[in-house]
């Protein structure tokens, strides 16, 4: 059984200004805050849950077997996390490789000077690139070099359903936008909720956004946008899913009461799998929170998957997604050459070996990495591991979770104002023109 997860623990919008709570080290840390190891060791900075017993066992291992050059760990709870993280790196005091996100955030890193390109120890060493999915290691990338390594599993959005109440409605998981929408009808006919979301904590919202503007109009739409274009949120691939998703929610979408269903306590996955509503589009976090809260339900194959519905005349390929492509281990332009170096070997050889894949996979993880069918068919929970390896193999494009993507500051606006579009409070014009307002200030 998968090891339970908060749904959101590494997707927050914004840093928030708290005190820090430092919980845990893997290696009998000496609580520094600054950056180095003893000897040529390397601290490291990474989050508690999530893939927290993995990056255990890899450091005991690691340091079991390279004594002058151990990697020291040091563990934080994530609302506190960011902020500090911050504040340390620009003081100077951060620690050799960090655990981070990608996109905006670490974008503002890069500009600062304060992240080592990795380009030129990944070229140096194939066999270590090669075995990374490219689309993942996108999210890594700024300017065409790349300024961190994925050290966790792929996290897709995909919508999953209850196969029970599929089956009573006589129905099949949508393909198309139409499908959809058939499906709102069909459902609220037998008296269940089509979409279950939680939609107080906004983020769930973006979901629909994200995959809407991916299907009408590629990724160059949000590629426009992330590049600060002028203009881009207006984009009529934008305005267009935003038209859209006014269209499912005045057509009874989301289950009564969504606006007010909180996504961190898993009342929204609650509400699919106790037979509430149909269905609900989640990223793959989501799978660990409906294995523990009902785990006779996945158990007994009551739970399906599906991709994205197509649009009709849209220019996203089918096969794209958007999630979390993975967390990523960045290195510090400021570490000395010793700790850069047993940063990069850690990197190369420590990370995604063959017992921490293992270990990633046991908590239901699925690393980025190619030729694990094998392995995955060995697991306890083999056909959702296998959906979402093969997903994420396969994708033309995986686009981050657009409020990691961009910037702290504008990724809330943009939670913000597409919050007001789902409650009415705006149109998709407005949603279109306040952005393009905030992507300037």
């Amino acid at each position: 059984m998968a090891t339970t997860k908060s749904p959101r623990v590494l997707m927050t919008a914004t840093a928030v200004a708290a005190s820090l709570a430092l919980t845990l080290s893997a290696c009998g840390s000496s609580g520094r805050s600054s950056g180095g190891g003893a000897g040529d060791g390397a601290l490291v900075w990474a989050l508690t849950q999530g893939s927290e017993a993995t990056f255990r066992a890899s450091a005991t291992e690691w340091n079991k077997a390279h004594p002058d050059s151990k990697v020291d760990y040091q563990f934080f709870q994530n609302d506190p996390y960011k902020q500090k993280l911050r504040t340390a790196v620009g003081a100077g005091n951060g620690p050799v490789l960090f655990e981070n996100w990608g996109g905006g955030a670490l974008k503002d890193y890069v500009d600062a000077g304060k992240v080592a390109d990795l380009t030129p120890d990944l070229d140096k060493n194939p066999e270590w690139k090669n075995r990374i999915f490219p689309s993942v290691l996108k999210a890594a990338t700024v300017d065409g070099k790349v300024y961190g390594v994925p050290v966790n599993g792929v996290q897709p959005v995909v919508l999953y359903f209850n196969k029970d109440l599929f089956a009573k409605a006589g129905a099949q998981p949508p393909k198309t936008w139409e499908d959809l929408l058939a499906l709102v009808k069909k459902f609220k006919a037998e008296g269940v909720a089509p979409i279950s979301m939680g939609g107080a904590s906004k983020w769930p919202d973006l979901m629909w956004l994200e995959y809407l503007v991916d299907r009408v109009g590629g990724p160059e739409v949000f590629a426009n946008i992330a590049a600060g274009k002028k203009g881009a949120w207006s984009d009529p691939a934008v305005l267009k899913a935003a038209q859209m998703i006014r269209q499912l929610v005045d057509a009874g979408g989301f289950a009564k009461g969504f606006t007010s269903v909180t996504a961190d306590a898993g009342q929204a996955e609650a509400q699919m799998y106790t037979g509430k509503a149909a269905m609900i589009l989640q990223g793959g976090w989501a799978y660990s929170t409906i294995v523990s809260g009902a785990p006779k339900f996945v158990a007994e194959g009551k739970l399906g998957w599906s991709g994205f519905p197509a649009v009709a005349g849209g220019k996203g390929d089918a096969s794209n997604i958007v999630g979390n492509p993975a967390n990523f281990y960045s290195l510090s332009a400021q570490a000395s050459a010793k700790e850069k170096k047993t940063a990069v070997s850690y990197l190369k050889d420590g990370v995604y070996n063959d017992n921490y894949v293992d270990n990633l996979l046991k908590n239901g993880d699925v690393p980025p990495v190619k030729d694990l069918d094998a392995k995955i068919k060995a697991t306890e929970n083999p056909d959702w591991l296998t959906y979402a390896y093969h997903l994420t193999q396969n994708a033309e494009s995986f686009q981050l979770s657009w409020d990691q993507a961009v910037s702290p500051q504008l990724g809330q606006e943009l939670l913000t104002h597409l919050d007001q579009l789902f409650l009415g409070e705006i149109s998709p014009q407005q949603f279109c023109s306040q952005m393009d307002k905030a992507a300037t200030q």
